[in-house]
């Protein structure tokens, strides 16, 4: 068990399709869509290798406007 009730879990995974979708659709589609997306208790924490600091933050932008974000864990590591 994760000790998550069956709502919460819902609405994380919820949360987590939607950053997906928005890295998706950003203008930088085939760097942002390797970014790896969990959601616990409303915290978003992303992760992935990304070749900039400036998507790397984008990336962060993204995912704290999405609805039911409360916080996002930035462990995107940047390789130029």
């Amino acid at each position: 068990m994760t000790g998550q009730t069956a709502g919460h879990s819902l609405d994380d995974a919820t949360i987590t399709a939607t950053v997906k979708a928005h890295l998706a659709t950003g203008d930088r589609v085939g760097t942002l869509t390797r970014i790896g997306v969990k959601t616990v208790e409303n915290t978003v924490y992303l992760s992935g290798l990304l070749p900039s600091q400036e998507e790397k933050e984008k990336a962060e932008v993204i995912a704290v406007q999405v609805e039911g974000v409360k916080n996002v864990v930035n462990n995107i590591e940047v390789h130029p």
